[in-house]
């Protein structure tokens, strides 16, 4: 997908994963590590490290965009419920890029999900605990990709 926007060349480098979709403000990745399926990253479009100063159309962009990717993801992968974070913390250690504000979005099921030949699994639905990395193909992120943008 052709992402454009002002800062988007800078959020490469941040790799936050595939561009997915793009909003007035947010951008969508649907992220490198795939333990949950449909993790994604939801990145401002512009330079801005912290919730407070966002601006009242920014947070209104944010809420449709919440709501369009809770219910395409609950609709394409039967996710029962989503978590969402803003956490900077890996920004303030030494040698790292400059923060940036951006949302992980990370879908939670309290069942298997059987796609594009891989099971889907969310072995501590109701916690938070850290999993391994589930890397997939770019082929298969493919597949995630589409099948989300089929119900946006």
């Amino acid at each position: 997908m052709d992402i454009e926007c002002p800062y988007c060349e800078k959020l490469v480098d941040y790799n936050f994963g595939d561009p997915l979709i793009q909003t007035d403000h947010w951008i969508v990745f649907l992220a490198p590590n795939q333990s949950n399926l449909a993790t994604c990253v939801v990145a401002l479009k512009r330079q801005h490290r912290t919730l407070s100063g966002l601006k009242e159309d920014e947070w209104q962009d944010f809420i449709d965009l919440l709501e369009s990717m809770e219910k395409a993801v609950r609709e394409a992968f039967d996710a029962t419920l989503f978590n969402w974070g803003c956490l900077m913390n890996t920004f303030y250690l030494e040698n790292t890029l400059e923060p940036h504000l951006h949302w992980h979005f990370i879908p939670r099921y309290n069942h298997p999900v059987q796609f594009a030949g891989h099971t889907f699994e969310d072995p501590h639905f109701g916690y938070m605990r850290p999993r391994p990395a589930k890397n997939i193909s770019k082929e298969v992120r493919g597949k995630i990709e589409d099948k989300i943008r089929e119900f946006l």
